[in-house]
């Protein structure tokens, strides 16, 4: 755990230095694909999970599966993002491995503006995760790293999505998208406290916590609006932004019957991937929704 806790300081410590003029790119910048580590489950198998580093605070980049986006085994689709939202967006999607992977490895390749970044996914013990560790790098310890002792007992929220996986639309017109989530209630909601000027001493990110439901495209590179505007999931830590991380932020209360409604209206044609997350400020869950958008 040591080694974790080391890797966790120095990024948080850089994620929170002041922001200097020339290391501040509003686009023209590549992504850079993120190995998160590595979770067992109940039948031996493993989750690989990845995440990624938009180096830009502005721009949204679109890479389509092939060879600028691609996995090594399993085929190049492994369900990972075409769609890349500015910042840091982690444990963003998992690639199943059996329980007799051992020493071999999966290798997600990304190339964005002429870049190509590459994220090794291996089962070494130091990448191993937990959702304490999520927690702790979604912002739910409060900034603590070690955590609140509550965090050991709470689970994701349930989600449930409206209607069928795979759907229909057409440009210019509003499709609903209807979201049940509930919580246990833990972590208990707080808001996000002010960033006080320079260096913070806190150990791992930090976040305003509290039941929160929020859609944004996971694949297609059309515009997409949804109304209401819905909370930034990037990590976008900037004073008045509509997001977790922005200083101040308190999530807002859920409507009485833990149902969120929601319009999207797709600018062009196309076939994209809609995600809905509910996130408890600690532990995210997500479903995702494919439509065929014609005009």
């Amino acid at each position: 755990m040591m080694r974790w806790v080391v890797a966790v300081t120095a990024c948080a410590a850089l994620a929170w230095l002041p922001v200097r003029a020339q290391e501040f790119y509003a686009r023209g910048q590549n992504v850079v694909p993120v190995y998160e580590g590595w979770e067992k489950n109940d039948d031996g198998s493993f989750n690989l999970v990845f995440g990624y580093f938009n180096r830009n605070w502005e721009e949204h980049v679109d890479v389509p599966v092939g060879p600028a986006n691609q996995l090594d085994q399993g085929g190049a689709d492994q369900g990972q993002p075409t769609h890349f939202y500015p910042r840091r967006n982690r444990f963003s999607f998992r690639v199943r491995v059996p329980a007799d992977f051992g020493k071999k490895e999966v290798v997600w390749t990304l190339t964005s503006h002429g870049k190509t970044e590459r994220a090794y996914g291996t089962l070494l013990p130091e990448y191993f995760i937990d959702k304490l560790v999520i927690s702790a790098n979604t912002g739910g310890a409060g900034g603590a790293g070690g955590g609140d002792p509550e965090l050991h007992r709470n689970q994701p929220p349930v989600l449930t999505v409206g209607g069928q996986a795979s759907r229909t639309a057409t440009v210019g017109q509003p499709v609903t998208l209807t979201a049940l989530a509930t919580d246990d209630g833990i972590p208990k909601a707080r808001a996000m406290p002010p960033n006080p000027a320079g260096v913070t001493t806190r150990l791992a990110p930090n976040s305003a916590t509290g039941l929160r439901v929020s859609w944004f495209v996971y694949r297609g590179s059309g515009a997409v609006t949804f109304s209401p505007t819905q909370i930034t999931e990037w990590e976008d830590s900037r004073h008045g932004a509509n997001a977790a991380m922005a200083p101040g932020w308190r999530t807002p209360p859920p409507p009485g019957d833990h149902t969120w409604i929601v319009q999207a209206t797709f600018a062009e044609p196309g076939t994209y991937v809609l995600r809905c997350q509910a996130h408890d400020g600690a532990l995210p869950v997500v479903t995702d929704i494919t439509f065929t958008v014609g005009r």
